[in-house]
């Protein structure tokens, strides 16, 4: 090292940073995710508990819970599937497109997320009755929408929308695009650019959001009853045969439904996470 750089050089003296160390925040963390998620879920768990294995496996295989359970999640992963393409196709237009409106349109996005949900099933509800003002126009066809399973699919794709939208949003406002014009020039179509380089950049976000559109959907109660018809076999969800029980003061069996939506809601998402860190260790080096 020559003199000149010698007398420049000044040693560095370690500053404490102003971020409190892992300790304090590991232990904030776990604190208050044990108050507000962990220990309320064991207490579900603990109650679920007092009918044993063999009863909850009781409570859950009887016909009404297992017909209610297909309904809660296979509707709710068909909703969350159209958001997923959906919720990409409005996150796209609000990012790459100036329009009249951009701002209203971009606003109402947020609707379900500021409407009670009871609101909201009335309002579906009203709209596609067989006299209301879309159910109608489907009614000659012998075409019922509103009190029936697609009335929930409905509902639940009108709560999960946003999910997506708001992850995918700001994936597109960062994604370059240079990259896109480096493909083109390169003699790819517009099909080849979607699929091949916009698509895989969006994929951990699109699962990221179709994970909290399903989850969401799958606990959802206030907007589907009003336009479910709830009845059983056919259109009532799980979430409503748990308040049934504990209407009848069954809260062993309400707590047993509830502890396997549990598991089966944190298999399904686990499973998605999986996924999505695999898609981002796939497309990340690619």
């Amino acid at each position: 090292m020559s003199v000149a750089a010698l007398r420049g050089w000044t040693p560095s003296i370690a500053r404490p940073s102003v971020l409190p160390g892992f300790g304090l925040t590991f232990g904030f963390a776990v604190s208050y995710l044990s108050l507000i998620v962990l220990i309320p879920l064991a207490v579900l768990v603990w109650r679920a508990s007092a009918l044993g294995i063999d009863g909850i496996w009781r409570v859950a295989t009887t016909p009404r819970v297992l017909a209610a359970l297909q309904v809660s999640f296979f509707i709710s992963a068909a909703a969350a599937t159209v958001n997923v393409v959906f919720g990409a196709i409005v996150a796209w237009v609000l990012v790459r497109y100036d329009f009249p409106g951009k701002r209203i349109f971009d606003a109402a996005v947020d609707l379900p997320f500021a409407l009670p949900t009871a609101v909201a099933g009335i309002a579906l509800a009203s709209l596609y009755a067989t006299n209301g003002w879309i159910g109608a126009l489907f009614a000659p066809w012998g075409i019922k929408i509103a009190f029936t399973p697609l009335g929930i699919f409905i509902a639940l794709v009108f709560i999960g929308l946003p999910f997506v939208v708001r992850t995918v949003q700001p994936v597109l406002q960062d994604f370059e695009r240079e990259v896109e014009e480096a493909s083109a020039t390169l003699g790819a179509g517009r099909g080849q650019t979607v699929f091949r380089v916009v698509l895989p950049a969006l994929v951990p976000a699109l699962l990221t959001g179709g994970a909290l559109a399903f989850a969401r959907a799958v606990g959802e109660y206030g907007s589907v009853i009003f336009i479910a018809g709830n009845m059983p076999f056919v259109s009532e969800i799980a979430p409503l045969l748990i308040v049934t029980r504990l209407e009848e003061f069954d809260y062993a069996g309400a707590s047993a439904i509830a502890t396997v939506m549990l598991v089966i809601s944190f298999a399904a998402l686990l499973a998605i996470n999986s996924i999505q860190a695999f898609s981002r260790r796939r497309f990340g080096h690619a």
